[in-house]
């Protein structure tokens, strides 16, 4: 049976659902109610909206505290976690940085030196204030911002799910921008979605790759570093090449290390399976940033993560991977 398949464009991104179930007219409707949720989350998030919760707070925390809605403060609070937790390699008040090396709506650019200093005075979730009695956002520092760039997909494909769980929906899989998946139940008569992260030609950065139907094996989409099952789980998938530029022979990519300012070069992609796909947006993106040789405490700490890390090419032509899991 062929699955419903409904896509939409947001948050500069798009999102596809595909959906098994009895009921196609059924199944529809319950996707654009997601589809629907998602665009409202949006609203509230996206840091390019002037009326967004995310954008007053960018305007006016380091004046005064902002109340936002009680979905965003809980989308900061976690974000706060995963701060702490990953020692802040995952970090929401990464925007002056982005601004700084250029990807901040743009494809990049080598700043100097100075600048990046100066961005990274204003980077640090030590310096955002988050009461939760009254559900407000304070910054201590003027010229700070938030972006929820990195965390901002995985949630609302998780709000999407719970929609579609209210409707009935039991097999369905979501994904946003390539990048995040979510598998609600699995496909009739498997025991999971299959979802391929594919390996590029020799040479050229690694991407991932979703597929909506079923794999039948590694060889149906090409040079594949893993074919991943998911039932009732997510996963997150972060390469630095997504975004980038070259400046004198040195490729730089968008995702940026906030501890150290610049561009990430641990790592080349990143994946994570857990049930919750806010968590492995943000986790794929801290795992990254912490590398090969930096991760351990962090995969050591969450032992029910499902990972993949990957390096850059050997001379030999193989890639580094460390992973559990997938």
């Amino acid at each position: 049976m062929e699955p419903v398949r409904v896509a939409r464009n947001a948050m500069a991104t798009r999102f596809e659902i595909a959906l098994h179930g009895e009921n196609p007219v059924a199944l529809r409707a319950a996707a654009e109610e997601a589809l629907e949720e998602i665009e409202g989350l949006e609203s509230r998030l996206s840091l390019f909206r002037a009326s967004s919760d995310i954008s007053r707070v960018n305007a006016r925390a380091a004046i005064e505290p902002v109340r936002v809605q009680s979905q965003v403060f809980e989308l900061l609070k976690r974000a706060q976690l995963w701060h702490r937790e990953t020692s802040g390699a995952f970090d929401i008040t990464i925007a002056p940085l982005m601004r700084c090396w250029g990807f901040l709506g743009g494809s990049g650019k080598m700043p100097d030196p100075q600048a990046i200093e100066e961005a990274r005075r204003l980077v640090g979730m030590d310096k955002v204030v988050l009461d939760e009695n009254e559900f407000t956002v304070r910054f201590t520092q003027p010229g700070m911002m938030l972006d929820l760039g990195g965390v901002g997909k995985g949630y609302a494909l998780e709000c999407a799910v719970e929609v579609l769980i209210e409707a009935g929906v039991t097999s369905a899989l979501l994904h946003g921008g390539t990048s995040t998946i979510q598998a609600l139940g699995a496909p009739p008569g498997d025991t999971g979605w299959k979802v391929a992260i594919e390996s590029p030609p020799s040479g050229d950065p690694l991407k991932p790759v979703p597929q909506l139907q079923e794999a039948a094996s590694e060889d149906a989409y090409g040079p594949l570093i893993a074919v991943v099952a998911l039932r009732d789980e997510a996963m997150s998938v972060s390469g630095v090449h997504g975004k980038s530029f070259t400046d004198g022979g040195t490729t730089y990519g968008h995702v940026i290390d906030p501890r150290i300012g610049r561009p990430v070069e641990g790592a080349l992609l990143s994946a994570v399976v857990l049930k919750s796909a806010t968590d492995t947006d943000a986790l794929s993106t801290a795992l990254l940033t912490l590398g090969l040789t930096g991760c351990g405490d962090l995969v050591g700490k969450l032992q029910e993560m499902r990972y993949l890390l990957a390096g850059a090419r050997l001379p030999s032509g193989d890639s580094p991977i460390l992973r559990r899991g997938i």
